[in-house]
């Protein structure tokens, strides 16, 4: 049986990009999904400082294509992305209540809720009322979220899954893996990720 795992944060505008897309293409290789939510402010921190100089001082020709790249993505994909006011994202609630809809079975559309919302409405989604609102856009008990979402138990797993992607060598969102060892990185590896999966099942 093959094995594919998505590390993922919300807040990572080239994450909503392959969560577009992820499930269509695990379904045509017949695969399923181990969603794995992180902190990708976390993975930074410990491996990949160098994001947040080039956020505070973006080369003025690399930024203007990086904003090009995004769009053309977004038009290829389908979907929406804006330039939120709040970013980057304070997205450690966020990413424990995508836990707690994981226990729910309600994690693929809570999180096409969020990255929406945030990326497409440019809400904040950080805010408890914003949180509130994704809920019950899903059929999510809010209150219950809420509560849950302040656990130690889930803050512990968000750590835990954060931690395993940098301990196995992931650098930032969306990190995948094929059988546990096949990384990829990034939207732009779908491809990649395709071809390997239907490899591994001898396709």
């Amino acid at each position: 049986m093959v094995q594919f795992e998505f590390f993922y944060d919300i807040s990572s505008p080239w994450t909503y990009l392959a969560f577009s897309r992820v499930e269509a293409m695990a379904a045509r290789c017949e695969v399923e999904i181990d969603f794995k939510p992180i902190l990708v402010g976390g993975v930074f921190n410990a491996v990949n400082e160098t994001v947040y100089e080039t956020r505070a001082k973006p080369h003025p020709v690399k930024g203007r294509y990086y904003l090009k790249d995004l769009q053309d993505w977004a038009r290829f994909c389908g979907i929406t992305i804006g330039q939120p006011k709040v970013f980057p994202l304070p997205a450690a609630g966020l990413m424990r209540a995508a836990l707690v809809a994981q226990d729910h079975g309600k994690l693929s559309a809570f999180s096409h809720a969020a990255f929406h919302a945030y990326w497409g409405e440019l809400r904040d989604i950080s805010q408890p009322e914003e949180l509130t609102a994704l809920c019950d856009a899903v059929g999510l008990d809010a209150s219950a979220t809420l509560e849950a979402m302040q656990s130690d138990a889930v803050k512990a797993r968000l750590r835990a899954n954060t931690q395993e992607v940098i301990d196995r060598g992931g650098f930032g969102s969306p990190t995948m893996y094929v059988n546990q060892t096949d990384m990829y990185f990034g939207n732009d590896r779908l491809e990649l990720v395709e071809a390997a999966l239907k490899k591994a099942a001898g396709k």
